[in-house]
C-alpha cells in the first residue's frame, strides 16, 4: 500500500478512475445523497490518496489553497472506502492531508465542511465548529476551522 500526494495534472487516468469511483461510492450511493460531484475544483486540488496493490483507492481527500472554496485552505472529499473502513485509514488521511498543509502550503490555517456525525472526529485534530449546523447534499453539516 502506498500514501500518495498529487495534482490533477499528475494524476493517471486511472488514478483518476479509482478516485471517481470511490467517491461515488461513498457519497452518492452509500449516503444515498444525489448531488454534482465534479465541481470543476478537482483541477485546482491536491489530491491524497491510499491505495492497494490492485490500485483501489482506500482513502482519499483533496486539499485546495485559499480561494478555492474559503478564505482558507480547505480538505474536502474526506473518505474512506467501505470495506477498508476500521484501520484507522482515516485518522492516517486527515493527518497526512495537515501535515502537507503545513510543510508544503506552509499554512496550518484550514476550513471543512463537516458531516455533523464526525464533528468529534475533527475537533480531536483541533477543529472548531464555527457556525450552526446546515444541510448540505441532504445531510447535516457544519463548517469548522483549526487555526
Amino acid at each position: 500500500m502506498i500514501w500518495q500526494a498529487k495534482t490533477f495534472a499528475a494524476l493517471s487516468k486511472e488514478e483518476l478512475y479509482k478516485i471517481l469511483q470511490v467517491r461515488n461510492e461513498v457519497f452518492i450511493v452509500e449516503q444515498k445523497t444525489y448531488y454534482q460531484d465534479l465541481d470543476d475544483k478537482d483541477f485546482e486540488a491536491m489530491h491524497i490518496f491510499l491505495s492497494d496493490d490492485e490500485g483501489s483507492v482506500l482513502a482519499y481527500c483533496r486539499i485546495m489553497r485559499p480561494g478555492v472554496s474559503y478564505e482558507e485552505c480547505c480538505i474536502g472529499r474526506v473518505l474512506t472506502k467501505p470495506s477498508a473502513r476500521a484501520h484507522g485509514y482515516g485518522r492516517i488521511l486527515v493527518q497526512k492531508a495537515l501535515d502537507f498543509l503545513k510543510e508544503e502550503w506552509d499554512t496550518t490555517s484550514v476550513r471543512i465542511s463537516a458531516q455533523c456525525y464526525l464533528q468529534t472526529f475533527y475537533e480531536s485534530y483541533g477543529f472548531i465548529a464555527t457556525g450552526e449546523t446546515y444541510l448540505e447534499d441532504d445531510l447535516p453539516h457544519i463548517e469548522m476551522w483549526k487555526p
